[in-house]
């Protein structure tokens, strides 16, 4: 992603590779190509990450069975029925009860086919978070995991935020931005430079393979890149903070509120889940979760718990919420069952139902058409960048685009190692100032992009600023760094 040929440079070098060489600096290719070669310092080892961890995460349905047969993976016979989940949870609690390691069981979430099993969530007197996998027809305990250990789980902590915290999600959100920066530039050069990348090849001049297979890989992965970007913007800690300030004082949020679970809410949905990307909606994360009332329950003014988690599946079946479910079990004893059917494939029908744990009765019922505006665009975006959203075509395209970015992020280092000046003591960047000056409406552009994108803004000030005032007045550092004087 950090070098296409230049349409002005010769197949064969008449100097020396040690000599340096001098361009000229007017010119919008030479300037596009030194942003998309600088853009790609910063951007291609975020997106090699994200690249690797989306494609992990892509996969995760298919590999973690195969990584961990014996805990997700069961024998069954035709015709064989389940036992009752409640059942099933005794169980879990018994084990790990006797095994001085549990303090409550989170959740439970289905089958997924008829060879599953059924996953528990458990939360450890110690604090942290583990997976319980029953089989569904004996009701024998598997085993355990932590979910974050596993691979896909290690992915999705690498992709959130680099597992480093804010420092991590703030290069993230850095790199999604000068990902912008390198896409559109990448098309510039790529439609200027065709008839350059024509000619070497013809000429077979050295390096002309792999400028053209960065050029064509290029040319598919930028759009893609620039939907995933604006697609994912909204999991940043500072853009997606903004732009929830901003909605909310416009009467919107990118998140779902459910109105019946406001009079007393408990907790939000996230909070009632660890390790909610398993189970729950995007948009549904911060809604807040309500309150189950004992007077639902009593008879003769004594409190009867007629509800458990086979009645709460029950209720969400007759719902028509979307299978298999994840049912957050009570925190407290004034807690509901939270019956979450995720449509994994339409966030149109994902909805969640919240049981009184008392009388068994619905206590409020929410979805994807009691969104605000803003955050059913967000839900859907959310899908898309998941592969999840059109089937079998979105999620293989979206395996492409990833094995299309990871080939990018290779074959623009490749090609700069390949075509850099050795002996030198140059990184080799193309020569070229942006006319921003004599281009008004690239300088708009310019602005209304950091703007938009505030990391991106702030960034390219500072760039600005230090090749203006620092790189410029010492002649090593603008000579290392091809700095036009």
């Amino acid at each position: 992603m950090s070098v296409v040929d230049d349409p002005a440079r010769p197949a064969h070098p008449a100097r020396p590779l040690t000599e340096p060489r001098r361009r000229p600096a007017s010119g919008l290719f030479r300037a596009f190509w030194r942003w998309h070669f600088y853009a790609s310092a910063v951007v291609v080892p975020v997106l090699l990450v994200l690249a690797t961890t989306g494609l992990v995460y892509l996969f995760r349905f298919q590999l973690e069975p195969l990584l961990h047969p014996d805990l997700m993976r069961v024998d069954h016979a035709q015709g064989q029925l389940t036992q009752p989940w409640q059942t099933q949870l005794g169980a879990v609690t018994d084990a790990t009860t006797d095994a001085g390691a549990v303090a409550r069981v989170v959740s439970f979430t289905e089958p997924d086919s008829p060879d599953a099993s059924t996953r528990f969530t458990v939360e450890t007197t110690a604090g942290a978070t583990r997976d319980v996998f029953v089989d569904p027809y004996t009701v024998r305990v598997l085993g355990s995991l932590d979910p974050d250990t596993t691979l896909s789980g290690t992915a999705v902590r690498l992709h959130a935020d680099l597992m480093a915290g804010r420092i991590g999600d703030t290069v993230i959100e850095l790199g999604a931005c000068w990902a912008v920066v390198m896409a559109v530039t990448g098309y510039v050069l790529f439609v200027r430079g065709r008839r350059a990348r024509r000619r070497q090849r013809a000429a077979g001049a050295r390096g002309a393979g792999w400028r053209t297979w960065h050029a064509r890989t290029g040319a598919f992965v930028g759009a893609g890149l620039l939907l995933l970007v604006v697609s994912g913007l909204p999991w940043t800690g500072f853009w997606g903070e903004q732009v929830q300030r901003f909605a909310t004082d416009g009467g919107t949020s990118m998140w779902a509120e459910d109105p019946g679970a406001l009079s007393n809410p408990t907790s939000t949905l996230d909070e009632s889940l660890p390790h909610s990307h398993h189970a729950v909606p995007w948009a549904q994360g911060k809604s807040p979760v309500p309150q189950s009332d004992p007077k639902t329950g009593t008879e003769d003014d004594a409190e009867v718990s007629v509800a458990n988690l086979d009645t709460a599946v029950e209720v969400g079946d007759r719902a028509g919420l979307t299978h298999p479910f994840t049912v957050a079990l009570p925190s407290d004893e004034r807690g509901v069952y939270s019956v979450i059917g995720y449509a994994f494939d339409d966030p149109g029908r994902e909805r969640t139902v919240h049981v009184d744990r008392f009388g068994g009765e619905v206590v409020s019922t929410y979805g994807y058409d009691d969104y605000p505006a803003l955050a059913k665009v967000v839900a859907q975006g959310i899908a898309l960048h998941e592969g999840r959203r059109f089937g079998p075509v979105n999620f293989w395209l979206s395996a492409l685009l990833c094995v299309a970015v990871v080939v990018s992020c290779v074959t623009g280092p490749v090609m700069w190692w390949r075509r850099r000046p050795r002996g030198s003591g140059s990184v080799g960047a193309p020569r070229g100032g942006m006319p921003l000056a004599a281009s008004p409406l690239l300088a708009a552009v310019v602005v209304a992009l950091g703007v938009f994108l505030p990391f991106f803004g702030a960034s390219l000030v500072l760039a600005l600023l230090l090749d203006r005032f620092v790189v410029r007045r010492v002649p090593a550092l603008a000579r290392r760094l091809d700095t036009v004087g």
